[in-house]
This record gives C-alpha cells, structure tokens and sequence, in this order.
C-alpha cells in the first residue's frame, strides 16, 4: 500500500521540507511519476517482459542459477531500464525515477511485507492437524475471511505455515497451496480498503471504506465459495488415492494452542497504523528529488520497522523454531519486486498515456461507441494487466480513466468501480506475481521443501480453473 501526500484542501498552506542528499546533484523534478507515456515506445517494456520471462523460464531451464543469482538476473534487468533511460532523458530524470520507484513504492512495500513476514512468523498454530480435504477447506475458508480485515498478505503468511504442516505427509500438496493462493491471497481480500492495496487506493481517493464489500459480496461469495467447492473435489480424489501416504514428519501435537500471542496484538497494530496512514491527513510532506513523502507513510514506515524488530525481541526462539522460521523467502520476493517495481514503471506510463500510448488499443476496448464506459471490458482490462502488473497503479489507471470521480463511480457508475475493483484484485490470482502474497506463499512453500509448479505450470492451474468462473461471473453480473 503506497499512500502518497495527504490532499489539502483550498486555501490551506502545506508546509514542505526538500531533502537535498549531499553530493548526489540530481535536479528536482515534479515527479518520476510523471515520466511522459507518450513519447515512450513499446521497446520500453522489454526490461519488464525480460525479467517476467527470467522468472518463468530461468527456474526450469537452468534451477543452480536461478538458486544463486536470481538477484543478480533482477538487477540486470532494472539497470537495463535505468541506463538506457539515463542516456535518453538525462541523469536526472533516471535518478527521480528510480528514487520515485523506491520511496513511493518499494520501500513502503517490503517494510509492510517484513512486518507482517515477521510478525506472523512468530505466531506458532499448535494442534493435532490432518491435512485432509475437508481441514483444508475450513483453513482456507477462515483465511478468506480474515484477508478482508488483516490483508491477503496477512492472512496468507498467517496460515500458510499450519496448512503446510498440517499437509507435510501428503504425496500431492501442490495444489492445497494453489489454491489457497487463489482463495486466502487475493479473492478473499476484496472486501474492504484493508484487504488488498487497490482497494485501500480506491479508499484514500474517496470510496467509502464499506462500499465495497455492499458492491461486491456476491461476486466474492460465488468466487470463493466455487472455489472452495472445486477444491475439495480435487483435493478429495487425489486424497483417496494416496491411502495412509508417508511417514508424517511432523507429528501431530495434541490440543490446540496459539504460541506467540503477544504476536496477535502486533498484527492489530499494523492493521491499524495502515489505516492510519490513508486517514490521518496532517498536510506534510517531504519532496525528495521530485517524489513526495508524506508525514502519515513515514510515521507508518518507522513505526512498521518498530514492530517487526519488538516481535523478533520478545518472540520465544522455540515458536520461531516450530515455525520454520527464515528469511530465505523474504530476500527472493524483496530481490524479484526490486526490480519487478523498477522496470514496471515505463510500461504504467504508457498505460496512462491513454489514447496517446501504445496501449491506446486497451483504452479503447473498454469504452462503447456511444461513449459510454463497458463494465464487463473494464473488469477483463484491469484484471488481465494485473495478472501481471503492480494491481494498484493499475487499478489507478482504470479508476482515473473511468472519470476518478468518486462521488460518480460509487453511484452512476457504480458498475464500473466494481468491475475496476473485482478484476484488481480477483485476477492477481492469475500469476506468481499478480500479488504479492501469492510470490511469498510460493517461497514459504519452497522452503519447507513442498515442490511447487513454475510460473507457467501454475498459470495452466489459474487459466483451467479461474478464467471459467471469471466468465461465469461476467455473464451474470457485467453483461
């Protein structure tokens, strides 16, 4: 989540502090943001296509390498965004770009991911666990509550470790992690501003905070509970065929028991300091070389810090050690969106070119000849680009193209701010790095030794599964 500045209304002063780093001597700008779209050709996104396909192909061609350089494979394809970029525009228009993908986005992004990392790292799920269908079932369906009110993020570092455990002895587990990325880490955040990052955008430019979940609750109510019935029904026969299965190397404890509670209360304080920042609207800001940092993201920002490094203080080694406890997961999804964050930005200037980008031919497939904007191809537009994309600037794009008023879109075109919101975060399921959790869950998998699909192989699972009941749910609800 990436609050910006707070808005202050007419006639109020905003005081501004401009941090000038010493030595660097990069001129201001207004914005990396404002990187001109337009004048940008499809070459552009090259560096993003690369290191979409590094992180598709790399793994299954050549798996040593990706094992030891994947950070490496990233930093090359950033700089072959940064230094094309900086021999074209100037140094200093490379410069804010890159300070602006750092501040207003990165930085911001992996605080909030190590503190919910951390913190739910601590929180040890103790109980005699058996992964059959019907367990897993009630995992994911608690899960999709809880990713409305403590983020798909939250929600998905929280149960991934017992769903894991509760599976280790399972000849095929791959797709109970499958499908709790689909339902646990982006479906069953799309209910309120707190589940997933579009939304809560959504929020700080004007939506009311229960808008959504008055808007979208059947859509989510069909999308998770079809899931969740195709799930069962899959996890059903592949657990009939595998009998007693292996040798549980984590044998079951009796009794059910939370280790780590003091943990509980710290996911509530990041709930709340998240709320906080798009709320609390002070009218500071910092300008560093043309991006804005304001007072809220910077009080969240060290505050988040405080937290993840109060659980690591007083979490018990032994709930860490029940827990598996690494940051192996954390340093592959910071290294990958490093540069995912940096090379994605010249392909979101061109989106917001509109008409006048390349992708003008997506501009003009959600609107009628009449004018009038088309729910159904809004949904498919935002969705399909944020199966790929960052799903918050994208659901920017389509919120400011659909007019960005709210007042309108929550009423008149109360159709199209749904269709934007649903295909924001419903489609995120649809690749590794659609969503954030989605990476991170995949990482945590890996880690405790679960042989997950690769990138294509889990798109065949999302395309098979998703894109039907997307279809589905276009037919009754966006025609």
């Amino acid at each position: 989540m990436n609050p910006r500045g707070a808005t202050v209304g007419p006639g109020v002063t905003r005081p501004r502090a401009v941090l000038v780093a010493l030595g660097c001597g990069l001129p201001a700008v207004a914005s990396a943001a404002a990187i001109d779209g337009a004048a940008l050709g499809a070459a552009w996104a090259t560096p993003f296509a690369g290191l979409l396909l590094s992180i598709a192909l790399i793994p299954l061609l050549a798996p040593g390498f990706w094992h030891h350089h994947y950070g490496k494979v990233a930093l090359g394809w950033a700089l072959a965004f940064v230094l094309p970029f900086a021999a074209l525009f100037g140094v200093g228009a490379a410069g804010a770009a890159l300070v602006h993908a750092a501040l207003a986005e990165y930085v911001p992004f992996i605080i909030l991911l190590t503190a919910l990392f951390t913190v739910a790292g601590g929180i040890h799920i103790r109980g005699n666990f058996h992964g059959s269908p019907g367990f897993n079932a009630v995992l994911m369906s608690i899960g999709a509550v809880l990713a409305s009110f403590m983020g798909t993020t939250g929600a998905s570092v929280l149960l991934i470790r017992p769903l894991i455990r509760a599976n280790d002895n399972r000849k095929h587990a791959a797709h109970v992690i499958i499908f709790f990325i689909f339902i646990v880490s982006n479906a069953g955040g799309s209910l309120t501003p707190l589940g997933d990052p579009p939304l809560f955008l959504g929020f700080l430019k004007g939506v009311d905070f229960f808008w959504t979940v008055k808007h979208l609750f059947p859509e989510t109510l069909f999308l998770v509970g079809a899931l969740l019935a195709l799930f069962y029904v899959i996890d059903s026969r592949y657990y009939a065929k595998e009998g007693a299965g292996p040798t549980d190397p984590t044998p079951d404890t009796p009794g059910f028991a939370i280790e780590g509670q003091f943990n509980l209360l710290l996911l509530g304080v990041i709930v709340a300091l998240v709320l906080m920042s798009g709320t609390w609207r002070p009218g500071v800001e910092f300008v560093v070389f043309g991006t804005s940092v304001g007072l809220p993201q910077l009080v969240r920002d060290v505050m988040l810090v405080l937290v993840a490094l109060l659980s690591l203080k007083l979490t018990p080694a032994g709930v860490h050690e029940s827990n598996q406890f690494n940051w192996a997961p954390m340093l592959e999804v910071g290294k990958l969106f490093a540069g995912i964050f940096l090379t994605i930005a010249p392909v979101l200037a061109m989106l917001k070119a509109g008409p006048a980008g390349v992708f003008a031919p997506i501009v003009g497939l959600v609107t009628a000849p009449d004018g009038q904007p088309i729910p159904a191809m809004y949904f498919w537009a935002s969705g399909l680009l944020s199966s790929f994309l960052d799903n918050a600037p994208t659901y920017l794009v389509f919120f400011n193209l659909a007019g960005g008023e709210p007042q309108v879109l929550m009423t008149t075109l109360a159709p199209v701010l749904a269709a934007i919101s649903a295909g924001s975060v419903f489609m995120g399921a649809n690749s590794y790095i659609g969503n954030a959790p989605n990476l991170m869950v995949k990482a945590i998998a890996e880690d405790r030794g679960l042989r997950m699909p690769g990138f294509f192989g889990y798109m065949a699972w999302s395309l098979g599964i998703l894109l039907p009941l997307f279809a589905v749910m276009t037919f009754i609800w966006l025609r």
